[in-house]
């Protein structure tokens, strides 16, 4: 019973935090301490957002897309690099400063070049997503890999396992929690990625259709925009965490 009460105040407090932000919000709107073209009250963004719902999903098929490929993309990557990087000493030496140093380089200096390059379609997008999506993919499961329990490791060998056995029974399932948590990180970067992307070239996508708007001064919209792409960002971490759930059934036993 405590336990319960316990698991329905966690999710209370979340909800109690952001309804008391939108009502400081609103009160800020209603008492004009800010013009309403600087900061539209919530219901005004709230009808922006319902007027446009068909075109802000429309975009927002677009930037999905782009996001979902780019972070396939980022994970391939990642964990190409990081067994790699486990498994070659030489791979670390020269892989990693390289991982490190893409991670150097503002995403927003990327995109003109990548657009130079590739146009104004959707692989700039997906390619910028790759790189901004890769990166803790990577680190993640190179900790992971680099954390397994080394006294299984040498019963694993003194077993007669070699090193496929070792990596595919003890380091993968090993570095499944680092990953999901690398993840989680990975699909809020391919949101904002592919947004930023479509900033600097493109037709279609919530990066086009904030960029439209504010050039109109409608920023009742450009709020809608920002609340739709948090949205997305959060249901996005929730669907990695129902992965992890049905993925990790050991944990649920452990519970």
């Amino acid at each position: 019973m405590q336990k319960k009460l316990q698991n329905i105040t966690n999710k209370l407090i979340p909800l109690g935090t952001i309804l008391l932000f939108i009502g400081i919000w609103a009160f800020i709107c209603a008492k004009g301490l800010v013009p309403s073209f600087m900061l539209p009250s919530p219901s005004d963004v709230l009808r922006a957002f319902i007027g446009d719902f068909a075109l802000l999903m429309n975009h927002a098929r677009v930037t999905l897309v782009e996001a979902f490929w780019g972070l396939l993309g980022g994970i391939t990557i990642g964990f190409i690099v990081s067994i790699l990087m486990d498994q070659f000493n030489f791979a670390y030496r020269g892989f990693y400063p390289l991982v490190v140093i893409t991670q150097t380089i503002p995403t927003i200096a990327i995109a003109p070049l990548l657009v130079l390059w590739m146009g104004y379609g959707m692989w700039p997008k997906v390619v910028l997503v790759i790189i901004t999506t890769f990166f803790p993919i990577t680190i993640g499961l190179l900790d992971g890999f680099k954390s397994a329990d080394p006294d299984m490791i040498d019963l694993m060998r003194s077993m007669g396992a070699n090193k496929i056995q070792v990596f595919r029974y003890i380091k993968l399932p090993g570095s499944l929690t680092n990953f999901f948590s690398s993840l989680r990180i990975s699909v809020t970067y391919s949101i904002v990625g592919a947004v930023i992307s479509e900033w600097l070239g493109g037709f279609n996508g919530l990066g086009v259709y904030m960029i439209r708007v504010k050039k109109s001064y409608a920023f009742d919209k450009m709020f809608a925009v920002i609340l739709l792409i948090s949205a997305l960002s959060l249901l996005l971490m929730k669907l990695v965490d129902l992965l992890k759930y049905t993925t990790m059934k050991w944990e649920r036993t452990k519970k």
